[in-house]
């Protein structure tokens, strides 16, 4: 009997869960991996900028080729690199090697842009919001299972969750190879100057086209200090309780899975309902107000009982304002414009990416450990105090009606 081919919408859920619980896994184990060569927090962040800023040149780039040669390869070539980049990473025997392979993942990492746009080849209109729920599945879903994983598998050996992301991106890589077929046709496929089609995608460009919209400019830039110290607070949370706390590993990859499983149920459901009764901008600014109340609290805790309970107002906070700061921004941007707004978006959160661990690790060695708390507190409240002030100079294009619900 012939077996049938798997859905390519399987491979693009295994190719974006495995690209976000790989990252993800790193989180409670970096500082005790890097700790062999350097203890700074500087070191780790570092660590983290050198991939988002790979990440952030190299993606644009990455999607221009995919438009170019079809999604198929790219995806596949992308994977690749994630599994070299991790190997490289467990094997290091040097910092310069950890930095490699971060470099090299990022530099591949223009895999989620291409696997969104592959969903849009291959999805029918009435379809593709489903289809999408799945990357947001996998979003949640790797950043839940990641830390946890990376964890459990710290306790066997330091280096083994790294291996086993390493393995997992290369046998997706397998899979593909023999499984999924090209979505976009050759006759769709883009055929400009490669060139003029960077100039395009240029994330330089977006950050400037984003600056002289008047409409979403303040929004954009109040989701860029919230992704600023969401980054700062991520890369830095595990070498601040290994300090503080004498938590290990497997401490820390217990609170992140329960700060991914709150947050997974807030914007996988509970958004839902909320969005409908309070609107938008009521949950966004309620969001960032919980975010930078939690954040800041941290730099007080007597204990680290207290952790989960700031954790929750954090998740809670964070599954409020991420989806509805990028609905607010793409409610006031008109339709013909949607992709070049969104892609400008995208490219502030990469270079937020960048940004935000450097300044936790700088503020960590040279202010104290609890700087990057109270600061990154304080940063999502002056993101508060804009996007509120955008929110009431700017309408959207179509407004938002709130609705009764039952």
């Amino acid at each position: 009997m012939k077996l049938s081919r798997p859905s390519p919408v399987v491979f693009i859920f295994l190719t974006i869960f495995i690209d976000f619980m790989g990252g993800s896994l790193l989180v409670p184990i970096l500082p005790f991996l890097v700790e062999r060569f350097r203890s700074d927090a500087l070191t780790i962040g570092l660590l983290g900028a050198s991939f988002s800023l790979a990440q952030f040149v190299a993606a644009p780039g990455i999607g221009a080729l995919s438009d170019r040669y079809g999604r198929r390869p790219v995806l596949l070539i992308c994977m690749l690199g994630t599994s070299l980049g991790y190997l490289i990473f467990g094997l290091a025997h040097a910092l310069w090697m950890m930095f490699l392979g971060r470099i090299i993942d990022g530099i591949t990492g223009g895999v989620i842009s291409t696997a969104q746009a592959y969903i849009v080849d291959i999805s029918k209109p009435e379809d593709r919001s489903k289809n999408f729920g799945l990357i947001g599945a996998a979003f949640g879903l790797g950043f839940i299972l990641g830390p946890a994983i990376g964890g459990a598998l710290s306790q066997i050996d330091l280096n083994l969750p790294v291996f086993v992301a390493a393995g997992l991106a290369l046998a997706n890589v397998i899979l593909g190879y023999f499984t999924l077929p090209e979505s976009l046709p050759k006759e769709k496929r883009q055929q400009g100057k490669l060139q003029s089609i960077w100039s395009e995608l240029n994330p330089i460009r977006q950050l400037g086209n984003i600056a002289q919209d008047k409409n979403i400019r303040a929004l954009v830039f109040g989701f860029f200090l919230f992704n600023f110290a969401f980054a700062g607070f991520q890369n830095n949370f595990a070498v601040f309780t290994r300090d503080q706390f004498q938590w290990d590993p497997v401490k820390n990859a217990q609170l992140f899975a329960y700060i991914g499983v709150v947050s997974s149920l807030v914007q996988g459901g509970l958004i839902r309902k909320l969005i409908p009764r309070f609107g938008e901008e009521t949950l966004a600014l309620w969001g960032l107000a919980f975010c930078s109340i939690s954040v800041f609290s941290i730099a007080f805790l007597p204990t680290a009982n207290w952790l989960y309970a700031t954790q929750t107002l954090f998740a809670l906070g964070v599954g409020l304002a991420s989806p509805t700061l990028r609905g607010l921004i793409s409610a006031r941007t008109p339709a013909q414009e949607q992709g070049r707004a969104l892609g400008g978006t995208q490219a502030m959160v990469s270079l937020a990416m960048v940004l935000g661990p450097l300044w936790a690790g700088a503020a960590f060695d040279y202010l104290g450990y609890t700087a990057p708390y109270w600061t990154s507190g304080l940063w999502i409240a002056v993101a508060l105090g804009v996007t509120a002030l955008a929110l009431k100079s700017i309408q959207p294009v179509e407004p938002y009606k709130k609705v009764d619900t039952p």
